[in-house]
């Protein structure tokens, strides 16, 4: 089973019978409770349920305790919570412009939307075989999409403030939120060229979207203002000792950082230009979650991927901000915001990728350029998360599962956009195809080599490195996209 079975139980466990005070300060676990205080009160109210399938997976000390009725108790709730993903996707259809002549249902941007969100192929790996309660979080955040884009910016705005105070990941795209909120609501017009009319600023607007934020804030963290425990909960959210990447190397742009250092640090020993008693043994390719420092580049710090992330951000703001084009804007930003921040920050998860291909969904059913970079990043990024189903037996599920939303995500937008330009060129196509060979060898020629008892990481070392240069390259011809986008003159003036 997955790791996170015990995660989960274990924070079952604690917030069932420990007071609010012990919560954060509870160790007896490698497993600590990280997440922000709603989704502790989430896990305290399933223990109220789970308690009825089997008592002892609540006893703090049953560390990796598993039984067919904790299995099934956790697989169930997580099928349960889904439903608010559902109806996420249903109000994100609606907001899709379905106007694009179809032949038949099968053939509308709202159907093909809504197989491409509901049966994901990463969310569904992740949430449901893997395991995570991922659903019910992208539920709130399509939801709070779907708010704005109807025009309900204070339901949107609740949505997402409420969303924060569940898995703080999601702040990595509150910029996207916050800039089309003030743009959107609290400035009321625009003048003919699309530029503000600073007249219209409303003072009632923010302080209204003040007040959401003050008063989720204060439901969520008063409690632990109050105890004086707000640094330990700080503490265990942003725990920055874990190390830059994660014990799975997420594709992004330090996926690529840590194998050149690699690379150099073998041609150093090779041409006698490094002392080997001074490096590390395996420090960055030991599959384990910890800091470690870079041979021959400069190690990076979490304040430097800050900084890069806040840089990578920028762009996308200010063309939010300048080029308003409404929701399709916003949801753009949304994507770059995602992206960015999983290609420069500190200890990103590979699933995070899921962030930006959701979203992008949206955008995908709506011009073929966003079309095909969809699919680039949908491929890649789902590619790379087959290291999370690492058994033989899961081996043919992620391979059938993987090709048929591939094959319908290739085959219905191509469908959709038929009359257009081609969706890949052939470079971008044949670096997909490529996928094929590098898992057959990671996953059958690798396993048989003599390689594998000396170098263990490297099946996962290719995928990553390959798979964040398909990302890389999605994330930059999206930018590109909306930095040389011009702005129609009907959407300006709106």
């Amino acid at each position: 089973y997955s790791t996170d079975f015990e995660v989960h139980r274990n924070w079952l466990a604690i917030t069932h019978n420990l007071p609010l005070s012990q919560w954060y300060y509870e160790a007896t676990s490698e497993w600590t409770l990280d997440y922000p205080p709603f989704f502790a009160w989430f896990e305290c109210a399933l223990s109220h349920v789970a308690k009825y399938f089997d008592p002892k997976m609540l006893v703090i000390e049953n560390l990796n305790y598993t039984s067919r009725a904790t299995v099934f108790f956790q697989r169930f709730s997580v099928i349960c919570t889904d439903t608010l993903f559902i109806y996420a996707v249903r109000e994100c259809c609606r907001c899709v412009n379905g106007k694009r002549a179809a032949k038949d249902i099968l053939e509308k941007p709202t159907f093909i939307l809504a197989i491409l969100l509901l049966w994901n192929f990463g969310l569904l790996i992740v949430d449901h075989i893997h395991f995570q309660y991922n659903g019910f979080l992208f539920g709130l955040m399509l939801l709070s999409v779907a708010r704005l884009c109807q025009r309900r910016y204070l339901e949107g705005a609740l949505l997402f403030a409420v969303l924060l105070h569940f898995k703080h990941i999601y702040v990595y795209v509150a910029p996207a939120y916050g800039i089309y909120l003030l743009r959107s609501y609290c400035f009321t017009a625009n003048n003919a060229d699309g530029s503000l009319k600073w007249r219209s600023f409303s003072l009632l607007h923010v302080t209204l979207l003040g007040l959401i934020v003050c008063l989720v804030s204060a439901l969520s963290l008063g409690p632990f203002i109050v105890l004086g425990q707000l640094p330990q909960v700080v503490s265990r959210l942003f725990p920055f000792k874990r190390g830059l990447c994660h014990a799975y190397w997420a594709p992004n742009f330090w996926a690529l950082y840590n194998a050149v250092d690699k690379a150099l640090t073998i041609l150093g020993l090779k041409f006698n230009l490094l002392d080997p008693t001074k490096i590390p043994k395996a420090s960055m390719t030991g599959g384990l979650v910890q800091e470690f420092q870079h041979t021959v580049l400069p190690s990076v710090t979490p304040l430097a991927t800050l900084i890069c992330t806040f840089i990578s951000i920028l762009p996308s703001v200010f063309c939010l901000w300048f080029k308003p084009q409404g929701p399709r804007g916003f949801i753009q930003c949304l994507v770059l915001c995602a992206l960015s921040s999983f290609m420069f920050g500190w200890h990103v998860h590979e699933k995070a990728i899921l962030l930006a291909i959701l979203p992008l969904s949206l955008l995908s059913v709506q011009r073929a350029k966003d079309a095909g970079i969809y699919l680039i990043l949908t491929t890649t990024g789902h590619f790379s998360l087959f290291p999370l189903l690492f058994t033989s037996p899961e081996l043919p599920i992620k391979i059938l599962l993987m090709l048929l939303f591939t094959v319908y995500s290739f085959s219905s937008l191509k469908s959709l956009f038929r009359r257009e330009r081609p969706l890949l060129n052939w470079p971008e196509m044949l670096y997909l195809i490529q996928l094929v060979p590098l898992e057959i060898f990671c996953e059958i020629i690798f396993p048989l080599t003599p390689w594998k008892r000396h170098y263990p990481f490297v099946p996962l070392l290719l995928t990553s490195v390959y798979c964040a240069l398909g990302v890389a390259y999605a994330w930059l011809k999206l930018y590109l996209s909306v930095l040389t986008e011009r702005i129609p003159a009907r959407q300006k003036a709106e």
